[in-house]
């Protein structure tokens, strides 16, 4: 049979297949290949012997958490109570788009904005999904359907710092999960300091991974990969008169010039200079 596995402890590996669950265990050659199993593979076991003998390719795979195949990320921003952090927002945009996954931004709390608010809100609407990221307000109808559509039988972690609707998400997602305003892994019948290892979670035929790893926000990449992260800056590295420009001390620099056109989201900008100074004061500290 084929499935996915959804939880590790100890060793022993529950595979869900067909909406039943199977604890198994890996076949020797593993070991010799090092080729350990991950939650969130799709392999292949005996469901009579409970052995995993397969691990079919993965399209990626983390160390911290030990977690394959994440197709995409959510990310719950709230616009007020607490207020919008564009800082907070761009720096797991910038750790995301580091690990190559598929970003889906979800703005809650859109109800409690006055007009001008509304206006902001839609303008950064409006320039995040120029970068390709699919962006919603939580009180498109739409929305729901659209996302569980696009993510049915994918696997996904949500993030948004605490306050920001990610309760109030999942509930409508699957609205008879009925989770208060406790934490997540607390409303899952998980305490919030008692994970100890990597679960998924079937919701609505979406797979949630349930971790704490995968919420810290560490810039483990280097200048280069910086720059990469911010996908507006890519449109113009040809028109730029340096090469290797760094965007920052130079003068004449054409990331510097489109912000001042207000082509480029100056918060992001200025975001991407507060990241590049955080990397390099990581790097001295590293040295010394």
């Amino acid at each position: 049979m084929q499935g996915i596995i959804i939880k590790n402890i100890s060793n022993k590996y529950t595979v869900i297949a067909e909406e039943n669950k199977y604890i198994c265990e890996a076949r020797g050659k593993f070991r010799h290949t090092k080729d350990t199993p991950l939650v969130g593979d799709k392999v292949e076991f005996d469901e009579k012997t409970n052995i995993i003998k397969e691990i079919y390719p993965r399209i990626n795979k983390f160390d911290r958490p030990p977690v394959a195949n994440i197709y995409a990320t959510i990310i719950v921003a709230s616009l007020k109570k607490p207020d919008l952090d564009l800082y907070l927002l761009d720096k797991m945009l910038t750790t995301i788009n580091n690990k190559c996954l598929k970003v889906i931004i979800m703005f809650t709390k859109i109800d409690l904005c006055n007009e001008d608010e509304i206006k902001q809100a839609k303008n950064l609407k409006k320039y995040y999904e120029s970068l390709n990221y699919s962006v919603y307000f939580n009180n498109d109808a739409k929305a729901i359907s659209t996302i569980k559509k696009e993510l049915r039988n994918k696997v996904v972690t949500l993030v948004g710092q605490s306050g920001a609707g990610k309760s109030t998400f999942l509930n409508k997602l699957s609205p008879s999960l009925n989770i208060d305003t406790h934490p997540i892994s607390d409303a899952l019948n998980r305490g919030v300091h008692t994970t100890r290892h990597t679960e998924i979670y079937d919701i609505e035929g979406i797979y949630f991974v349930d971790t704490p790893g995968f919420s810290a926000l560490e810039l483990n990449m280097n200048q280069e990969e910086l720059k990469a992260s911010f996908p507006e800056f890519n449109n113009y590295l040809n028109k730029c008169k340096y090469k290797d420009c760094n965007h920052d001390k130079e003068e004449d620099c054409i990331i510097k010039q489109m912000v001042k056109e207000k082509k480029i989201l100056e918060s992001r900008y200025n975001n991407y200079l507060s990241f590049k100074k955080e990397i390099y004061e990581s790097s001295r500290k590293l040295f010394r």
